[in-house]
């Protein structure tokens, strides 16, 4: 890694996210020395990088930093030589994600774009287009770190440790929301909270919670149990059942809520995409809204405004990733990575999401031994989705496909996962040439 500076690319330079990560740098340069940022993206992405991309430079600037950003479509050129490349690209953009959410609610089946049949198809697009940066990382910069957090993260993140030779971190910003979340609850400041997760990608449970290094858990789910919530932006926030709650006795993501009730998130994503549309289409209207703002001439930090969209702290928690990578600085963080034994419930090769020690070799899950049969069942069941989703993406192979959403928890039989497949193949047929 250069002393001198480093380089970093952003795969998806072009994202509303990108101020954040912009900022994330400025405000870590003692720390992380920061040279070039190029921010890549595609033709059709053109305009938002022009946008985003002068924002960016006002915001260097502002800080008197001595930082290039250079913008551009030819992300071989970008990546030659670079230290870190970060991933944050949407195959298709919104309008394939209001797809992906659409398409199973006419079953009866939730429609979310990271999970169940909505983010299968966005794993089926996404991992060959991660693949074939991977090439280009492993010819052009084969010593540098990948840090992707392009959804489904958990997902593209072990078919990168599967199918490539390429250094790779995924990251997620629901640990962050769920420690926000309970220092809320406890009416602290967040450095005070820290929490022990296991699981999966948008599949992970807190199963203890810490205060001041305090065991506090049975206080946070009786707290949840009276009511108190830990909503994130994107996801409905139904209070949990009080005996359900206390009776799981570890804190669940808010994603874990399409899996515990089930009826009340489908019946609620059938009602709202009839009235406004799916959770895609209120997104396009922030992502207009926050472009509009990113036009201004005079603006040059990141508007709060970012904060209301679903994702916000994950650019955050990649400047952090990568400081913590490039300084060894042994720190924890919760991270995707390869079990690697950690759970030993699980393969050795499948990806987890997991408290790890970060270091210049990258990311060390911190042994959890075996699991909870609370927690153990569903797990599985989604791992073993995980792992034929990603050989029906990488293979093109229907069998493969047809089994990944028929084993999926969300889906109802063998026939309802054929036809939403069939549908998901015809729709997004101009993204999946490997299923030609």
């Amino acid at each position: 890694m250069s002393k001198k500076g480093l380089k970093i690319v952003t795969i998806g330079g072009g994202s509303s996210y990108t101020p954040e990560l912009i900022e994330g740098f400025i405000k870590r340069y003692d720390e992380l020395p920061v040279k070039d940022i190029y921010l890549v993206d595609v033709e059709e992405g053109k305009e938002k990088l022009e946008i985003v991309g002068n924002l960016a430079k006002r915001m260097v600037e502002k800080s008197g930093l001595d930082i290039n950003i250079h913008l551009t479509l030819d992300r071989r050129e970008a990546i030659k030589d670079a230290d870190f490349v970060t991933t944050q690209f949407r195959v298709g953009q919104l309008d394939a994600r209001i797809k992906d959410e659409s398409l199973p609610l006419k079953y009866g089946v939730i429609g979310q774009e990271t999970t169940g049949p909505g983010g299968f198809a966005k794993g089926l697009r996404t991992i060959p287009v991660i693949l074939d940066i991977c090439k280009d990382i492993e010819e052009l910069c084969p010593n540098a770190w990948l840090i992707n957090f392009t959804n489904p993260s958990g997902m593209v993140t072990e078919a990168v440790a599967k199918y490539t030779k390429v250094k790779n971190i995924g990251l997620c910003n629901v640990p962050i929301g769920m420690r926000s979340g309970a220092a809320k609850i406890m009416d602290v400041s967040l450095d005070r909270i820290s929490m022990d997760y296991v699981g999966l990608n948008h599949l992970v449970w807190a199963t203890n919670v810490y205060l001041d290094g305090k065991n506090i858990t049975a206080e946070v789910v009786e707290k949840m149990a009276q009511g108190s919530s830990m909503s994130m932006k994107n996801i409905s926030n139904y209070p949990w059942e009080p005996e359900f709650i206390r009776s799981l006795g570890m804190v669940p993501c808010g994603y874990l809520r399409y899996y515990y009730q089930m009826d009340k998130m489908v019946e609620e994503a059938i009602s709202d995409s009839k009235e406004k549309g799916t959770r895609g289409v209120v997104v396009k209207k922030v992502e207009e809204e926050l472009f509009e703002l990113y036009k201004d001439k005079d603006l040059d930090i990141k508007p709060p405004q970012l904060e209301q969209r679903g994702g916000a702290h994950y650019s955050d928690a990649a400047c952090s990733l990568i400081s913590s990578i490039y300084n060894n600085k042994k720190d924890i963080q919760t991270v995707n990575t390869v079990n690697n034994g950690a759970i030993s419930d699980l393969p050795d090769n499948v990806v987890i999401e997991a408290n790890c020690v970060i270091d210049k070799y990258g990311a060390h899950p911190i042994n959890i031994g075996h699991i909870s049969p609370k927690i153990r069942g569903l797990i599985h069941v989604v791992k073993s989705y995980e792992e034929l989703a990603i050989e029906a993406a990488v293979h093109g192979d229907y069998h493969s496909a047809l089994q990944a959403l028929t084993v999926h928890p969300l889906v109802p039989s063998s026939a309802v996962a054929k036809k939403i497949l069939d549908e998901i193949l015809e729709q997004n047929k101009d993204y999946l040439p490997q299923f030609k």
